[in-house]
């Protein structure tokens, strides 16, 4: 079993944050898979080199593959992820996260952050005073769960996930 190390932890929660990444896996599971030569016209809203990055980064971590004449899917564990990223985002909405208002990929990035921080999970009034300890326990262990079930990402994935 994976040791979950609060530096491996930080390191998880820094690459899973990753808006290419957020955006890459919630719109194949959303939507399907995208089709091929459609990626760029897909997440239009991403600039390119970011967006061949992020299918890079979800390819090494093994989130993604290219099926032949489907395009780009989920793998097993990239639709974990993207459970775990709607449980996050369904959390952060709860409790008006970072804002009343504002999109799915900043409500995951700000639980991501969280996270990253374990004090803020074990103390009443988290980041920025959110009461996060009553529904952040339920929540992280859905991400450790995933990490458990997918240790590319906190064992030795330094060197191919450098920006």
């Amino acid at each position: 079993m994976t040791t979950l190390t609060p530096a491996a932890i930080r390191h998880a929660c820094t690459v899973l944050s990753a808006p290419g990444l957020i955006r890459l896996v919630t719109e194949i599971d959303d939507n399907g898979p995208i089709p091929p030569r459609s990626l760029t016209r897909t997440l239009s809203d991403l600039p390119v080199p970011q967006l061949w990055h992020s299918v890079e980064q979800a390819r090494a971590l093994r989130l993604v593959h290219s099926r032949p004449g489907a395009g780009l899917t989920l793998t097993p564990s990239g639709s974990g992820l993207a459970d775990v990223y709607d449980a996050m985002a369904r959390w952060a909405r709860h409790h008006g996260l970072p804002a009343a208002v504002c999109d799915f990929t900043s409500r995951v990035q700000h639980t991501l952050s969280l996270y990253a921080v374990p004090a803020a999970l074990t103390s009443r009034e988290g980041r920025e005073g959110a009461p996060v300890i009553e529904t952040g326990e339920k929540h992280a262990g859905l991400l450790t769960q995933w990490l458990h079930q997918n240790p590319q990402l906190v064992q030795g994935a330094e060197p191919v996930l450098a920006a």
